[in-house]
């Protein structure tokens, strides 16, 4: 049976803390907008910020406390690290009316979902919420935005029916893609910086327009639209599906992102190779099976077949003879 909290109970903060994937839903206030949930699940992204605070008056996350602190706590706060995609259809519904909720699935050990019904803003790259609580040595590659939620409900319920799978290993796509364009935002700030250092800073100094601001008479030097991962945002994450507003800052923020290559950072490719389910395993097996038995049904019926006719011709012979 199902149970609603106002917060989330310590019971369930290390269980939240040990899943692999979550699933975030929102939608547009139009009757006729399109519902949005999606998929995340790379390691370290999801933050639950316990009700208490650390000793120093900071708020406390769920990931640098004990188990016995985590019995007694509760939280009604989390964050996630959101990591650029096609889409831009959770920001765009947050900026339009905050709604959102958050599902969690036990697919090992006891059956479990979990959600979290809350009110989420915005904190885009670049801003000085997002570095606050995403750093550079906290922050991956491809991370455009830190979702955070104020829950008001939580629920939990049974998932019986819900299949159980084994966790392989998390996905490097996502980071070996960004990490190559944030290194060229990175690169080029570099360069232009080299070039503004031996010019007229009056006229050669690079400006990245703030918003709202007026666009220089001078044309700028530019990333080919193809490089980089602010033209990436600046093409695919500005609009969602039914035209709500998405990323507003982070591709004209002047913060350049991480220097992957100077800190040594690099992914190895992923290992997607399927592997045979059992139940395949099984249901070939057993195809061998019916094909062995009838291969021996018919050697036995060849068999009868041929006594069978010995019998006859035995018979005709001792007739003949008697006669």
């Amino acid at each position: 049976m199902g149970k609603y909290y106002e917060h989330i109970p310590g019971s369930l903060i290390s269980w939240i803390n040990a899943q692999k994937i979550f699933w975030v839903a929102t939608a547009p206030l139009s009757e006729s907008g399109h519902v949005n949930i999606s998929p995340k699940g790379f390691e370290r992204t999801m933050h639950v910020v316990l009700d208490e605070e650390s000793e120093d008056g900071q708020p406390l996350e769920a990931a640098d406390a004990d188990e016995d602190r985590l019995k007694k706590a509760t939280s009604s706060h989390v964050w996630y690290e959101d990591l650029t995609g096609s889409g831009i259809e959770t920001i765009s519904h947050l900026r339009e009316n905050g709604r959102i909720t958050i599902m969690f699935t036990a697919f090992e050990g006891p059956p479990m979902i979990v959600r979290l019904f809350g009110t989420g803003k915005v904190y885009e790259f670049g801003t000085p919420e997002y570095d606050a609580l995403l750093p550079p040595e906290k922050r991956q590659p491809g991370s455009r935005a830190v979702i955070w939620i104020d829950v008001h409900k939580v629920g939990s319920s049974c998932g019986y029916s819900i299949p159980f799978f084994t966790y392989k290993a998390p996905r490097m796509r996502l980071h070996r893609s960004f990490i190559n364009r944030e290194q060229q935002d990175f690169d080029f700030s570099c360069q232009q910086l080299e070039s503004s250092s031996v010019s007229d800073s009056s006229s050669s100094m690079v400006v990245v327009p703030s918003q709202g601001s007026t666009t220089p008479s001078t044309k700028m030097p530019e990333l080919p639209d193809s490089q980089g991962i602010k033209n990436y945002w600046r093409f695919n994450n500005v609009e969602s599906l039914d035209g709500l507003p998405g990323l507003l800052l982070a591709y004209t923020s002047q913060k350049a992102p991480g220097d992957w290559r100077g800190r040594g950072v690099s992914f190895k490719p992923d290992d997607e190779s399927i592997t045979t389910p059992p139940e395949s395993k099984t249901s070939d097996r057993s195809l061998v099976a019916i094909f062995a038995s009838e291969k021996v049904v018919a050697d036995v019926g060849k068999v009868l077949v041929g006594f069978g006719a010995g019998v006859l011709v035995t018979g005709m012979f001792a007739r003949l003879w008697l006669k």
